[in-house]
């Protein structure tokens, strides 16, 4: 079996292309990123347009379809993986080492980093230390630029276009990185409207709200029930227990949304639901055999679009 980490290529002084928030993330560039992972999809991209080198996942919170789609991406493009899984209580950052001084060192043993960290805004401070390219995973309750980007590609798929739509986020809208991002994105997309569904302690943050500025037409509400009939895409998303400061908050929004049978009568035809997973108790099992459920297909993409993350990251 061949090395192919035997003799890495010579790293060059162009600056590295970091992906930590939607900031990012300009129109012209999700273009080719969508198109790269449709690519990739089909069978068409090069297997080895990796070959020779090393990304480093390094997860501070846990993790199973971003880290392992991560990880699987990088292998079919025919690079090498090496993480550090549970890294905030298996790393030196149990002996008090910085986030940047970790990230320095890392930067001297991998061509990239994909960093998971429960601190809003530590991809960015990664990415102002590292010289390789940082891939922002999640930064606790912030963003997810990844996520956003397969849940634009599952979107595409699924309805055939990614403007004039009405998509309606429901759940931990204050916590939900995942729907932070996906609001920011759809707003650069003519025509799209947003229909907010969460409980008053659970609203989106004035940060995304400006975000999305006059571009977006933005609803609030917190009748689930009320909105579905109305919408292209129901995207549900998890009350997040380890957001909250105590468990008795935690119980109280608990079980605030589920889809069940019921909910999908009222979703319309054509429409989707979508979620990033993992759930818990929000969407009915029973659900999963409507061919409307589009979750687990989504998890599926996200293995086409990190490959296309990787590629435009690493190998330009």
């Amino acid at each position: 079996m061949t090395d192919t980490l035997t003799a890495p290529p010579a790293r060059t002084q162009v600056a590295p292309r970091h992906l930590t928030g939607p900031q990012d993330l300009d129109h012209p560039l999700i273009a080719r990123l969508l198109e790269r992972a449709a690519i990739f999809e089909s069978g068409s991209g090069d297997p080895d347009r990796l070959r020779r080198r090393l990304l480093a996942t390094i997860f501070y919170e846990p993790s199973t379809r971003t880290r392992l789609s991560f990880e699987a991406a990088m292998l079919r493009l025919g690079g090498q993986v090496l993480g550090a899984e549970s890294a905030g209580t298996t790393s030196s950052a149990v002996k008090g080492e910085s986030l940047e001084d970790a990230i320095r060192v890392i930067s001297g043993y991998a061509d990239a980093i994909v960093l998971r960290h429960p601190e809003v805004g530590a991809a960015q401070r990664a990415a102002h230390v590292a010289d390789v390219p940082v891939i922002s995973a999640g930064d606790g309750p912030g963003q997810h630029p990844t996520q956003a980007l397969l849940d634009l590609y599952t979107i595409r798929k699924e309805l055939g276009r990614l403007d004039h739509l009405r998509v309606g986020l429901a759940g931990d809208l204050r916590n939900g990185r995942t729907a932070r991002s996906l609001a920011d994105l759809l707003s650069r997309f003519a025509g799209n409207e947003l229909v907010l569904i969460a409980p008053p302690g659970l609203r989106m943050g004035e940060d995304v709200l400006r975000s999305v500025g006059p571009q977006l037409r933005v609803t609030e509400t917190t009748d689930l029930a009320e909105a579905a009939p109305t919408l292209d895409v129901l995207y549900q998303t998890r009350i997040q227990a380890e957001r909250f400061e105590s468990a008795a908050e935690y119980e109280r929004y608990r079980g605030v949304y589920v889809v069940g049978p019921e909910l999908m009568r009222r979703l319309p035809g054509h429409a989707i639901l979508m979620h990033p997973l993992p759930r818990a108790g929000e969407i009915d099992p029973q659900v999963d055999a409507d061919p409307r459920a589009a979750y687990f297909r989504q998890a599926r993409n996200g293995l086409w679009v990190r490959m296309a993350v990787l590629e435009w990251a690493m190998a330009g």
